[in-house]
C-alpha cells in the first residue's frame, strides 16, 4: 500500500469510532464544585495496533483507536478535560522505523492531545529528524529543563503552558531525563540538560504566584524511582519541591493502578502517577475544586485499553 493512502486509511480509522455500548463511570465529585479531569499516557513507543490475542504479555490489548474512543467518551462526560503525554512516543514498532514519527504525530493530532513532553526515544531519529516531524504535531511539546537554545530546536519548545477551563487556571509544565549515556552525543547535539528539581521548583513557582494557575501538573520523564537513592527521580522530586500539585511520569514504564500519594517539601500531599508503557493503560485524575477554585479533592485510577 503506498504510504499516503496508508497514513489515510490508518487515520480514518480512528476517526470513524463507535461509542456504541461503552460504559466508563466517572469518579464521583461534588455537584456544587467545578470537575476538572486530566488523562494521560506515558511510553507508547509508536504501538498504534492493538496487541494481538497471542501475544504473551499484553494478549488483546491497547491501540490507538480504542485509546481514542475512551478520550472521546470521557470528552463527552466532561468537556473540562486535557489530554497529555509523558515522552518516549517514538522507537518500538516498524511504524517508527518507516515513517518517522509522522503517523504518531498525526494520531496524536486526532486524538487532540494538549501538550506532551519529551522522552530520551523521542531523539532516536536525532534532533533533527525530531525537529522534521514537528509539522505533523498540533499539540504543544513542554520541556523546561532542556536548554535547545544552540538547536534547530531552539523556540519550538515552551518550558510550560495554562490551559484555562471553566475558569480554571491549569499550568503545566515538563522534565526531561540527562540523555547523556541513554542517547548517543551525535543525536541530541548541543542541548543542554538543567537540573529537574531546581527547574520544577523554579517553574512551578512561576506557574502559582505568576500566573495564578490553581492546578499544577509536570510532565516528567525522569523515572518513577530506581535502586539507586541518589539518582533523581518523580519521588525524590516530589519531596524537594513545592507548588506542584501532579506528577505525570513516564521512563520507568511503572504501572500503578492509582496515583501515589507523597509529601512535598512543605509536608504537603502530592500525587504522583504513572501507567506503565505502549498504550495498554490511559491514566485518568480527577480534581474537584470549590467556588474560589481551591482544590477540594484529587482522585485517579488507571484504565486499561
Amino acid at each position: 500500500m503506498k504510504r499516503r493512502d496508508f497514513i489515510q486509511q490508518t487515520a480514518a480509522s480512528s476517526a470513524l469510532l463507535s461509542l456504541g455500548g461503552l460504559s466508563l463511570s466517572s469518579c464521583d465529585t461534588a455537584s456544587s464544585g467545578k470537575h476538572i479531569t486530566i488523562l494521560h499516557t506515558n511510553d507508547v513507543h509508536s504501538h498504534i495496533d492493538v496487541f494481538p490475542q497471542d501475544d504473551p504479555r499484553n494478549p488483546g490489548q491497547g491501540g490507538i483507536a480504542r485509546r481514542a474512543t475512551l478520550v472521546e467518551h470521557i470528552r463527552r462526560e466532561n468537556p473540562n478535560t486535557l489530554l497529555l503525554d509523558a515522552g518516549d512516543i517514538f522507537q518500538g514498532t516498524p511504524y517508527f522505523n518507516y515513517y518517522g514519527g509522522e503517523l504518531e504525530f498525526k494520531l496524536m493530532s486526532m486524538l487532540r492531545y494538549d501538550a506532551a513532553t519529551l522522552g530520551n526515544h523521542d531523539f532516536d531519529n536525532g534532533i533533527d529528524g525530531l525537529y522534521a516531524q514537528l509539522p505533523h504535531a498540533k499539540f504543544d511539546f513542554l520541556t523546561a529543563n532542556y536548554d535547545f537554545s544552540n538547536t534547530i530546536m531552539d523556540t519550538h519548545t515552551k518550558p510550560y503552558k495554562v490551559f484555562v477551563k471553566d475558569g480554571v487556571k491549569i499550568g503545566v509544565f515538563g522534565l526531561g531525563i540527562r540523555l547523556k549515556g541513554l542517547v548517543n552525543d551525535n543525536l541530541y547535539k548541543e542541548t543542554r540538560y538543567l537540573d529537574p528539581i531546581e527547574i520544577a521548583q523554579d517553574v512551578s513557582a512561576t506557574l502559582r504566584k505568576e500566573e495564578g494557575c490553581h492546578i499544577v501538573i509536570c510532565l516528567s520523564h525522569i523515572g518513577y524511582k530506581y535502586k539507586n537513592p541518589d539518582t533523581v527521580c518523580d519521588i525524590k522530586l516530589a519531596e524537594n519541591t513545592e507548588n506542584i500539585d501532579l506528577i505525570i511520569g513516564g521512563h520507568t514504564h511503572t504501572f500503578m493502578d492509582k496515583p501515589a500519594i507523597h509529601r512535598n517539601r512543605k509536608g504537603e500531599e502530592i500525587m504522583v502517577n504513572q501507567v506503565g508503557c505502549f498504550g495498554i493503560n490511559l491514566g485518568r485524575i480527577d480534581f474537584t475544586l470549590d467556588h474560589t477554585n481551591k482544590i477540594r479533592n484529587g482522585q485517579g485510577r488507571t484504565i486499561t485499553v
